[in-house]
């Protein structure tokens, strides 16, 4: 708002320089208006008083035709006006004139850039609103307006509409105010286009290398790029880093931004995100917009190697295949090459990093090493591991194969095998564990002992990894009868079959010979022998007394044993009606008496005392005369085989306790 006041008088008045009025002069108000000059007033209506020329002459009339003038025109515009690109833009105008002026004209002017001037677009009487023609808003402009206030709509606002406006509002007799605003456009540019380069970059390089690209286009003014590393905002430092921004105006007059950020990268940027983010001014705010993030791939020599055993993963046992893997931490993976301690020189055939050893013996046990072709990787950078392959050899027994012992002679057997790993030996005998330990004890040999041992060696961490071996022994001896009895005694009904049996233990195998005496009739029905035992089985017929002899022999001995039968004539079964068999009837049947009676004498007291109640009522008429009914009679009877009859009687009788005489019973 300009607000200015001009007092003239006789006194005070100042003579301005004949070129022109200052453009700090923006309100000029005089009274009375018929004293004005023509020449003024029509000044006043066609341009700014900027324009205006007075001449001394003027000042001079002005001083004799006025004693004292007082006018104000306050006049306010808004410092700017942001409108979207496309959209209607509306810039007030907004006037207070003091007193009643006879005629307000209101004018809209727009700054020539090319011509550094100012054009108008709109003129305004108060009542009439005429429409400059041959202008770029012609057509596109209209104005509505009161008393305090004009509005100019601008529709379809263009880039080329950001300038200043000017609002000049003359009332003549009252004054005059010039404003002006500055109308600002803004375009949304599309979304930031980042691009990472595809070829890795190496830490070795001196200078930063090239990283990414990030594009923005269409947004007017222009917009900002900013570079961004894990989210932390990237400032150009020399040497580390460099963006270099070139921008482009399109055929729309809006404006592209291409942004490339060069960084000097390290090997902890291999897992680094890098993004771009584009700032830019909107209608009253200022707005950003994020890119994706994009990584980038370094190169960086090999600092460490590691070499291990990929499979087995148990313990290594001559015979499997070993895989050995070799892997580096540089980028790209390079080339390694697998040798052993002892020849550096011969390179082992490796594939991929990977060397597969066949059916591994001993002698392949060693330092195996692995190193990396890379040409920037120090030559001291390698890896080592220790490849141990286990072995078990044959178990090898003292005495060996078989040994020779002579009954209750002693032998102390071995059993060892070489191995890298510590074992455990097991001694085994018809499946049966006889002993721990690689030496195996016997003392005072028998004929039992005799048989197989079989020596079991593992190694308890790999236990895979086992062998054995076996000693036959042999017991040398005369036979010797299984069982203690010198003499076996049997007792068997005539005329049955009884088989006897002989079982002899010796070595060489015993022969088993029978003799018999009180009987012909025998044969031998089952004979085996082996190694050291034999059996043999007679079958005979006892027909009297019989007298048999088992004689067992071999080179070295013999043995024998006695057999004894007692033949046992055959007895009859037993008559269960011989006088024997009456008698055990006769007890059979006094016990029963005996019980019946002593029952009936239990009932008879209960009834006495009253314990054992008669019919329903509990009582029972004893007032009449008792009949041979009331009378219990138990008669029992046997007889003998020669038909002789012996009846026994018993007469138990109670009528209300009494007794009868002897008359009747």
């Amino acid at each position: 708002m300009t607000k200015t006041w001009v007092h003239l008088n006789l006194l005070s008045f100042p003579f301005p320089p004949p070129s022109s009025v200052s453009s700090s002069l923006s309100v000029l108000a005089l009274r009375p208006a018929s004293f004005v000059l023509p020449s003024l007033t029509s000044s006043l209506d066609t341009a700014s008083i900027d324009d205006m020329t007075l001449q001394p002459a003027t000042f001079i009339l002005l001083f004799l035709h006025a004693w004292t003038v007082w006018a104000e025109v306050d006049g306010t515009m808004p410092e700017s006006v942001e409108v979207y690109l496309g959209d209607s833009a509306e810039i007030p105008c907004q006037y207070n004139i003091t007193g009643s002026p006879s005629q307000i004209s209101i004018q809209y002017f727009v700054h020539d850039q090319e011509r550094n001037s100012r054009t108008r677009i709109i003129y305004s009487d108060g009542k009439n609103i005429s429409v400059d023609d041959d202008t770029e808003y012609s057509g596109r402009i209209q104005v509505t307006s009161d008393q305090q206030e004009t509005l100019l709509t601008i529709q379809k606002v263009q880039l080329s509409d950001e300038r200043e406006f000017f609002c000049s509002v003359n009332a003549l007799n009252a004054g005059y105010s010039d404003e002006k605003t500055h109308l600002r456009v803004f375009a949304e540019p599309d979304a930031p286009v980042i691009q990472g380069v595809q070829t890795g970059i190496s830490v070795t390089n001196e200078m930063p290398s090239k990283v990414a690209t990030c594009e923005v286009r269409n947004g007017f003014p222009k917009p900002n790029i900013t570079w961004y590393r894990n989210d932390m905002a990237l400032v150009p430092a020399a040497g580390l880093v460099n963006v270099r921004t070139d921008d482009s105006l399109e055929s729309s007059q809006l404006y592209s931004i291409l942004s490339t950020l060069e960084y000097k990268v390290q090997k902890e940027d291999k897992d680094a995100n890098f993004s771009c983010e584009v700032s830019f001014f909107v209608p009253g705010a200022i707005r950003t917009v994020e890119s994706g993030n994009v990584g980038v791939s370094v190169h960086y020599p090999t600092t460490m190697v590691e070499l291990w055993r990929e499979s087995p993963q148990r313990l290594v046992k001559e015979g499997d295949t070993v895989e050995l893997r070799c892997h580096g931490d540089g980028n790209p993976p390079p080339t390694f090459i697998i040798s052993r301690e002892q020849d550096p020189d011969v390179d082992l055939e490796a594939q991929s990093s990977v060397l597969v050893l066949q059916a591994v013996s001993r002698k392949d046990s060693g330092i195996y090493q692995c190193r990396p072709l890379d040409t920037d990787t120090p030559q001291q950078v390698k890896g080592e591991m220790q490849l141990n392959v286990h072995y078990l050899d044959p178990a090898v027994l003292v005495p060996a194969e078989s040994e020779d012992l002579v009954k209750g002679e002693h032998l102390t057997a071995t059993c060892n095998a070489l191995s890298s790993l510590k074992t455990s030996t097991i001694w085994h005998k018809d499946g049966k564990m006889v002993g721990q330990g690689n030496t195996l004890h016997l003392q005072d040999v028998t004929y039992e002992m005799a048989g197989e041992y079989v020596c079991n060696v593992t190694a308890p961490s790999l236990p895979s990894l086992h062998t054995s071996g076996s000693v036959h022994i042999v017991v040398n001896g005369g036979p010797q009868l299984v069982g203690e009895e010198q003499e076996v005694q049997l007792e068997e009904t005539l005329g049955r079959m009884v088989n006897l049996t002989c079982k002899a233990r010796g070595h060489p195998a015993p022969s088993i010979t029978w003799s018999f005496v009180g009987s012909q009739s025998w044969q031998v029905v089952a004979s085996k022998s082996s190694d050291h035992v034999t059996r043999s089985v007679v079958s005979v017929t006892v027909a009297s007394d019989i007298s048999a002899q088992c004689n067992a022999s071999n080179d070295l001995g013999a043995d024998v044993r006695d057999f004894s039968i007692k033949a046992v004539p055959l007895t009859p079964p037993r008559n269960p009606f011989s006088p024997e068999g009456n008698g055990v009837i006769i007890v059979v049947i006094i016990l029963c008496l005996l019980l019946l009676a002593t029952l009936g004498s239990v009932l008879y007291f209960l009834h006495k005392k009253g314990k054992i109640p008669c019919g329903r009522s509990g009582k029972q008429d004893i007032s009449k005369e008792k009949t041979a009914k009331d009378d219990i009679v138990v008669e029992m009877k046997s007889e003998a085989k020669t038909e002789a009859k012996s009846e026994d009687v018993v007469l138990l009788k109670a009528v209300n306790g009494d007794k009868n005489g002897p008359s009747q019973q």
